[in-house]
């Protein structure tokens, strides 16, 4: 058996479009669990109907896939053969101003929820808006997601909000999905100060390979996700980084101009331009390049399985609870 087929193998953040090419991409890439993406800019209704959709989906594909409601679900999705789908969500917009429904959203399944997309609401500030940090209310709904075993993602939450929310968390925080603006200048990337206090304070980072965060765009390779991964690992060790793809498979312009609008209707946010994956890693069935790309780098196999899986793993019961 080779490393990475030994190996579980976690994605912290995937928003492409669930289907039955998709799964099957999931197997043949041995991808063990993924946080999948059911709600951006959808209010509460329409966010329970993703999840529902979701629900019926892990039912009608139950030959590669289960729910993943806590760490032992991840391991036995390990020892079935099967992605496990852990549900997330890129935006708290859905919980709207109802403390309530964060524990109703957990109850449902959902496991990890960012607290803003690129925009204001209600908790705080997203990347590409002026800062004014975290609200008293969301302060409140970070305790609660605390409470009920909810991570806290700040992939796309503006600095000052996630300064304030790595603070007010008794439990780990993450970005799920980011890149380090040592590598290149976006709003949407991390600065080595800014890794560096989420690793302190017992938090996580998720390394993703989105192509228009990453130093050569549409030109990069696999080796330069390697690097991207590389670098933060140099800031901040091995014990507190991962992968997070943010794969969009499947999706075309449309998804996109609704993803990079404030509240996918109105003023654009930014544009991506051409979106072309890594060369080596284009599709989630290539995942197996991406472990043979640490090795050729030189990374021992128990760095590779530390970011491959075993890292998020460890932080995910961390904030689950057993």
């Amino acid at each position: 058996m080779s490393l990475h087929s030994d190996s579980i193998v976690i994605d912290g953040l995937n928003i492409s479009k669930f289907d039955r090419p998709v799964f099957e991409d999931m197997k043949k890439g041995g991808v063990t669990a993924a946080n999948c993406t059911v709600s951006v800019w959808e209010n509460f209704p329409a966010t329970i109907e993703n999840i529902a959709e979701m629900k019926r989906k892990i039912r009608a594909n139950s030959d590669l896939l289960s729910l993943v409601r806590t760490t032992d679900d991840i391991l036995a999705a390990k020892r079935d053969g099967k992605t496990g789908i852990i549900l997330g969500f890129q935006n708290a917009h859905a919980i709207e101003d109802n403390l309530s429904y964060i524990e109703t959203f957990a109850e449902l399944g959902v496991r990890v929820i960012q607290l803003c997309y690129n925009t204001q609401n209600l908790i705080g500030t997203g990347c590409y808006e002026r800062d004014g940090g975290l609200s008293d209310f969301g302060r409140e709904v970070i305790a609660e997601m605390n409470r009920v075993g909810i991570m806290v993602d700040l992939s796309h939450v503006g600095g000052n909000t996630s300064t304030e929310a790595i603070e007010a968390s008794s439990k780990p925080v993450c970005y799920s999905h980011c890149l380090p603006s040592g590598l290149k200048a976006h709003p949407r990337n991390k600065s080595d100060e800014q890794l560096k206090f989420i690793a302190d304070r017992g938090g996580f980072i998720g390394v993703t390979m989105f192509p228009p965060f990453l130093k050569r765009g549409i030109e990069a390779t696999v080796e330069d996700y390697v690097e991207a991964i590389g670098y933060i690992i140099n800031l901040v060790g091995d014990d507190c980084v991962g992968i997070g793809t943010d794969f969009t498979q499947g999706f075309g312009k449309e998804f996109f101009q609704w993803l990079t609008h404030d509240k996918g209707r109105y003023r654009r946010l930014t544009d991506f331009g051409t979106i072309k994956n890594p060369e080596g890693i284009q599709t989630i069935g290539e995942m197996p390049n991406l472990t043979a790309a640490m090795e050729r780098a030189g990374w021992s196999a128990t760095r590779i399985e530390k970011v491959l899986g075993q890292n998020w793993l460890r932080v995910f019961k961390q904030v689950w609870g057993a």
